[in-house]
C-alpha cells in the first residue's frame, strides 16, 4: 500500500494544548491503529503507565519521543505536568501498559485533571479486552440482549467477592472482569459452587496473544475443565452470563410495590389486590399485603 493511501490521517486536525489518550495492543503488536501511530509520531512527549513496559512498542515503531512515567503511584502529581505542558500549547499522549487507557488502567485521575483544568482530552480507540471478549461471546451474550457491567480486576476480599457474586447471581446484564493468573483457579472454583449449573461463562485468556483460548461453558463443567486445563498462565477475562428472567417467577417485592403505589390514588387496598393476583399470579394474602404496604407508604408522604 502506497503512502498516499495514508493521507487520509494528516487531513484530521490535531488540535494542540490537548491530550490524546492512545489505545495500544493488548498483546499483538499488529493492533495497533494507524490513527495511533499517527498521533504518537505528532506530539510532543507521551507519558506512560511505565516507561519500561511501554519502550518496546514505540522502538518497534520507530517512535521516539519524550517519556515520562505516569502511574497510580503518582497520578495526581504527574498530571499537574502534563497540565504546565499543555499550558504551553504543546499535545501529549498518554498511553497504558495494554489496551485502552483507564480501563481498570491509571488514566481517570489524568483525564479528570486535565478536564478541569480547562483541556481537551481526545480518545484514540483501540484494543480493549473488554470489547475483545464480548465480540466473541456469542450465547453468553444473548441473555443479556447486548447490556454488560464491568467489574474491573476480581477482588482478593472474600467479603467483597461475597457481594460481587449475590450481584452477578441477580442481575440480568452480563458481567465481565478480569483475573490474574495466580488467582484464576480459585474463582473459577467459587463460580462454579456459588452460580446455577446452567450458568454460562466465557473464559478468554492471553487475548490477541500466540495462545490465545477462548471456551465457553456451563458454571457445572468447570472443574473438569480446570483438572483437564493444559495452561492457566496469562491474563484472563471473564463474561458470565446475566440472569434468565423466569416468566413464572414472581417479580421482586419493590417492583410490585410501584405498580401498587401507582394504583393507590385510584382504587382501593382490595381492588388493588384484585389487579396484582389477577395480572401477576400472586396469592390475595401477599396482593394484599402488597397493596396495604402501597397505601401505608402514601400516607407516610
Amino acid at each position: 500500500m502506497e503512502l498516499s493511501s495514508f493521507d487520509f490521517l494528516k487531513q484530521q486536525d490535531l488540535p494542540a494544548g490537548a491530550l490524546y489518550m492512545v489505545a495500544t495492543p493488548i498483546g499483538n503488536l499488529g493492533d495497533i491503529t494507524l490513527r495511533a501511530l499517527h498521533v504518537l509520531n505528532s506530539v510532543d512527549g507521551i507519558a506512560c503507565e511505565d516507561t519500561r513496559h511501554s519502550a518496546p512498542l514505540l522502538q518497534h515503531f520507530g517512535i521516539h519521543k519524550k517519556c515520562v512515567a505516569l502511574h497510580e503511584h503518582n497520578e495526581i502529581a504527574g498530571a499537574q505536568t502534563i497540565i504546565q505542558h499543555l499550558a504551553q500549547n504543546e499535545r501529549w499522549a498518554y498511553i497504558s501498559d495494554a489496551g485502552t487507557p483507564g480501563v481498570s488502567d491509571p488514566g481517570a485521575r489524568l483525564v479528570n485533571a486535565v478536564q478541569k483544568a480547562g483541556f481537551r482530552i481526545i480518545p484514540i480507540p483501540g484494543a480493549s479486552a473488554v470489547s475483545s471478549a464480548i465480540s466473541a461471546s456469542g450465547s453468553v451474550m444473548l441473555p443479556s440482549e447486548g447490556r454488560f457491567q464491568f467489574l474491573g480486576f476480581w477482588p482478593n476480599k472474600a467479603k467483597e467477592r461475597g457481594v460481587l457474586i449475590q450481584d452477578i447471581r441477580s442481575n440480568a446484564k452480563t458481567s465481565i472482569f478480569f483475573e490474574s493468573p495466580h488467582q484464576i483457579r480459585e474463582t473459577l472454583t467459587l463460580l462454579s459452587k456459588e452460580l446455577e449449573p446452567e450458568r454460562q461463562i466465557l473464559v478468554g485468556r492471553e487475548l490477541t496473544k500466540k495462545f490465545e483460548q477462548l471456551v465457553t461453558l456451563n458454571a457445572v463443567d468447570i472443574p473438569l475443565w480446570l483438572e483437564e486445563a493444559e495452561s492457566l498462565k496469562g491474563e484472563f477475562v471473564i463474561l458470565i452470563a446475566g440472569r434468565q428472567s423466569n416468566m413464572d417467577e414472581a417479580p421482586e417485592h419493590s417492583t410490585l410495590l410501584m405498580w401498587a403505589t401507582a394504583l393507590s390514588p385510584y382504587l382501593g387496598s382490595k381492588e388493588i389486590a384484585a389487579v396484582l393476583a389477577q395480572a401477576l399470579g400472586l396469592s390475595k394474602k401477599e396482593a394484599y399485603q402488597i397493596a396495604l404496604d402501597a397505601k401505608g407508604q402514601d400516607e407516610g408522604q
